[in-house]
This record gives structure tokens, sequence and C-alpha cells, in this order.
């Protein structure tokens, strides 16, 4: 008997923590996100908490709107979230982010979150592919 690796195996557990883990990387970057916003404006701009919220909409609309296309369209979530990936570093070069901290920061917080729940999003879209074939 042998032992094929690439076999299109039905595994629906794993296709629901793919999609679970993706969706928590999108909120918690999208929670994030707000509260840097939020910080950045009330600690550094000295705006009113008004227009501090009302800048925080924006990264609350990038995330909702994320979730919401993930949780009906994962290929289609997965994809936008590596194309932002890339944009933000296209971004990052043209906008001369010369220091290695800003580029690691920006890494760590924006670039692989992005990159792995888009993935994670593909994934669990393939799974979701095979297990409709299957049945």
């Amino acid at each position: 008997m042998t032992m094929e690796i690439m076999a299109r195996v039905c595994k629906s557990e794993r296709m629901n923590f793919q999609r679970l883990a993706a969706r928590l990387l999108v909120a918690g970057g999208g929670l994030f996100w707000i509260a840097a916003v939020l910080g950045m404006d009330l600690g550094y701009r000295d705006k009113s908490i008004a227009g501090a919220a009302s800048t925080a909409l924006i990264p609350l609309a990038v995330a909702v709107v994320a979730l919401a296309i993930g949780w009906f369209y994962e290929n289609l979530a997965g994809i936008l979230l590596l194309v932002g990936a890339v944009g933000a570093v296209v971004w990052g070069i043209v906008a001369g982010w010369g220091e290695t901290g800003v580029w690691l920061l920006m890494a760590g917080v924006l670039v692989a979150p992005m990159t792995i729940s888009g993935l994670l999003f593909l994934a669990a879209g393939r799974m979701q592919r095979i297990c409709e074939l299957d049945a």
C-alpha cells in the first residue's frame, strides 16, 4: 500500500481551523490598527476624541470589509490580502522607509499577518473545493 502525499482528501477540521485562524488574524489586525490610529491621533497629533475616532474608522472599515469578503469568498479574500501585503511593501519602497527598524515593524504588524491570513483563506478555499468534489 502506497501513501499519496498529494492526495486530495477532505479534511473539514483543518479547513475550519484555517478559516478561524485567518478570521482571527484579520480581526486582530483590525483591532491593532484601530488602536494604533487612535493612539497616534490622541497622543501625537492632539486631535479631539471625535476627530481621532473618525480617522480610526478607516482601519475599522478595511477590517470589516476583509472579514465580510472572507466570510463568503475565501479565495477572493486571500488574493486581496496577498495583493495588500505586496502593496504595503511597494508603498514602503515608494515612501522611503529607509530604516531597518521600520521595515521590521511593518513586516511584523502588517505584511506578515496579511500574508499568513491570505494564505490561510486560500488554503481553506482549496479544501472547500476538495470537500465539495468528495461529496
